[in-house]
């Protein structure tokens, strides 16, 4: 749904990027460039921002009952 606030492997807080790392790849960026800037070096972490789909606008259409 949302990015985690720390990544699930080795524990490194992650969350507060994921607006700064949307707002390079709007701009046409590359991911690699984009991620070494943040300072997310660990395969783990990158992983988890490559792989991220953010659904929030999608589960957020349908009531809770």
């Amino acid at each position: 749904m949302i990015i985690p606030i720390r990544c699930f492997s080795c524990g490194k807080p992650v969350g507060h990027l994921w607006e700064e790392y949307q707002e390079k790849i709007k701009k046409k960026e590359e991911s690699k460039k984009a991620l070494d800037e943040l300072g997310l070096e660990r395969y783990c972490c990158r992983a988890l921002f490559l792989g991220h789909v953010d659904l929030i606008d999608t589960a957020a259409k349908f009531k809770k009952f």
